[in-house]
């Protein structure tokens, strides 16, 4: 009897445990935008459905990176945010699950696009621009102008006050990269970063960090999305931004599903969560300032308007691919990374 009533118990208990689970659960979760978007958005999703969301902020190579490395037994279940050309590369390897949400007339245009781009394998979470940005009291302190082009960059006079990324573990600088190589050419494109490495002080493993360093003058000038720096400015910090003169490329930051999730209901739901307007207006709400991809909602007033920038074409489709990437990314580091300081 004793035997008996253990087993029951037991099972009972195993029972309750499974229900349990059933009824809220969990999922795994790689976030690549901003710390404070990706935690609030964990947050709040728990809040709203009880499932727990166990989630690792990781720039959009590093990303990639741990994708490939778990692609024959994924752990993970649910990539967000960051730069775009890595998710493309991803969907291109057969690292991501098809998934076309039936919302498809509340986004704009050009995250539905994304879609189209990658059998439906990635969607256009957001939008942002790049450009500069600076700490206008040290700018004034060293005596310094304010940058307002591509060139100005490359000007003797900023000799160790420009950070920017790497470009193969951010995917800004990737961005960056790519854009240049589309603005210029390629050759010219090269023998710019050449130019532009005499004056960086350090390249940095994620593309956010350049707008932190810049708001607390660890840095004069920083390259990446303008986006970043105006959150410092609204924070009363003193930054300036603006995009290069000659023009500039732009982010279509990516969201998509693991092929082979193991938690892959519960990432769906984050998914449609996270595209909704309540996902959405997070990012305003965490100060994170990229344009929305949901369109059915009044986003942040604080958004940079990207009406007055000088976007080049940028082609998603070519510099998507993980070949072209792998190209460019080897001769950067071959011309560019391994130049002296």
């Amino acid at each position: 009897m004793t035997l008996k009533f253990t087993a029951a118990f037991f099972t009972a208990a195993a029972l309750t445990v499974s229900t349990a689970s059933a009824q809220t659960g969990s999922l795994n979760a790689i976030c690549s935008t901003d710390q404070g978007w990706c935690e609030m958005a964990a947050k709040e999703f728990t809040k709203a459905t009880g499932i727990t969301v166990n989630q690792t902020r990781k720039a959009t190579g590093e990303a990639l990176a741990q994708l490939r490395a778990e692609a024959a037994n994924p752990k993970t279940d649910i990539w967000w945010g960051g730069t775009g050309d890595p998710f493309l590369q991803a969907a291109e390897i057969g690292l991501l699950a098809p998934y076309r949400p039936d919302y498809l007339n509340d986004l704009h245009g050009w995250s539905v696009r994304q879609y189209a781009m990658t059998q439906n394998m990635v969607g256009g979470f957001y939008t942002s621009a790049i450009g500069f940005g600076w700490n206008t009291e040290l700018l004034k302190k060293k005596k310094l102008p304010e940058p307002k082009c591509w060139a100005d960059l490359v000007k003797p006079i900023y000799k160790n006050e420009v950070e920017i990324s790497h470009p193969a573990s951010s995917g800004t600088a990737y961005t960056i990269l790519a854009g240049l190589v589309q603005l210029m050419g390629e050759d010219a494109a090269f023998d710019y970063m050449k130019a532009l490495h005499k004056n960086v002080t350090q390249y940095t493993r994620s593309g956010t960090a350049q707008a932190p360093n810049v708001a607390k003058g660890e840095v004069a000038v920083g390259i990446s999305f303008i986006f970043g720096f105006d959150m410092w400015r609204h924070q009363k910090y003193p930054v300036a931004s603006t995009a290069p003169c000659e023009g500039t490329s732009y982010e279509i930051g990516g969201i998509a599903l693991v092929k082979g999730a193991r938690n892959a209901a519960n990432a769906k739901r984050y998914y449609d969560w996270l595209m909704s307007p309540a996902g959405q207006s997070i990012g305003g709400k965490a100060d994170s300032l990229q344009s929305p991809a949901n369109k059915t909602f009044k986003p942040d007033p604080r958004i940079p308007s990207m009406d007055n920038v000088r976007l080049i074409k940028y082609d998603f489709e070519k510099y998507g691919k993980s070949a072209e990437r792998r190209r460019l990314l080897e001769r950067w580091n071959k011309d560019v990374g391994a130049l002296a300081k």
